[in-house]
């Protein structure tokens, strides 16, 4: 599961269920433009900068 399925699948999770996401991955995501937030690429690639960040 790429970071793109990991993020949707946790914004489209019902209210009580425990699915949580790093505060990183959500923070980059919503860092993007609300239509970058639909294209797989872009939020892989946000995604992404944080890993190399990390290193």
């Amino acid at each position: 599961m790429d970071a793109f399925d990991r993020f949707w699948q946790w914004a489209n999770k019902p209210p009580e269920s425990p699915l949580t996401i790093p505060a990183e991955l959500h923070q980059a995501v919503m860092e993007l433009a609300p239509e970058d937030r639909r294209d797989r690429t872009a939020v892989n690639q946000a995604a992404a900068r944080i890993s190399d960040s990390e290193r």
